[in-house]
């Protein structure tokens, strides 16, 4: 039995990120230039001045030194203009405390919307008074090489978690460092899993205190030193 292939440009886990040039707050940016060799978290909010996306942005904004510990850069994506970010991010800060300063997209058209299928077309009612639907709150975790490593879509009703955002790209991280995966609810400390491409003999030099629970899953600590 043939699988069907996806239309269109569908952008899947394992997908090249497309490049682009926008209009930010900061200034025009070129994708690529701006995520130079760093890790990046590219994430979208239907439109200015509205109430979830305000929170959402000022909590990125006080973790983006988290982020930055992690050479990992920020960039977000709203439908409406420059000028109208401007605005907005001084509510933002005014009201969460933060200080924003990574650029904000400017996507009036929905032109990188749609090349990042950041729009919700089943939701008929999330639409702007010309017709246009809204993009939803789409997070894309981009490694060094451009490949797409995560993507996650919230409905424009909820508002993310930042935490997750934050351990899913440490899980990448060591997980690309250490060549181990990790569990549910892991978080950096916890135990890992020793990746299936590890033989025992091999882990025993790797990781001289794994453990074997089933052949198929097997569990080692992580010193300080192994995840830095």
């Amino acid at each position: 039995m043939s699988i069907p292939k996806p239309e269109g440009n569908t952008l899947r886990l394992g997908s090249i990120a497309p490049n682009f040039i926008a209009d930010t707050q900061n200034g025009p940016i070129n994708l690529y230039d701006y995520q130079g060799d760093d890790w990046l978290v590219f994430f979208s909010h239907p439109a200015d001045r509205t109430p979830v996306c305000t929170t959402e942005l000022g909590a990125f904004a006080k973790l983006q030194p988290e982020f930055t510990k992690r050479n990992a850069k920020l960039v977000g994506l709203s439908v409406d203009t420059t000028d109208s970010h401007e605005d907005w991010i001084r509510d933002i800060n005014e009201i969460t405390g933060s200080n924003l300063v990574f650029p904000l997209i400017a996507d009036p058209k929905r032109e990188i919307a749609l090349m990042y299928d950041m729009i919700d077309f089943q939701d008929a009612t999330n639409i702007d008074d010309k017709g246009v639907q809204f993009t939803i709150r789409s997070v894309f975790i981009i490694d060094p090489s451009h490949t797409i490593r995560l993507i996650l879509a919230y409905p424009a009703s909820t508002g993310r978690n930042t935490a997750e955002v934050l351990r899913v790209l440490d899980s990448l991280q060591t997980g690309d460092k250490h060549r181990v995966t990790t569990p549910i609810n892991w978080i950096p400390g916890d135990d890992v899993i020793v990746h299936p491409s590890v033989s025992n003999d091999e882990a025993k030099t790797l990781f001289p205190k794994f453990r074997i629970i089933k052949p198929y899953l097997r569990l080692t600590p992580l010193s300080l030193d192994h995840q830095n």
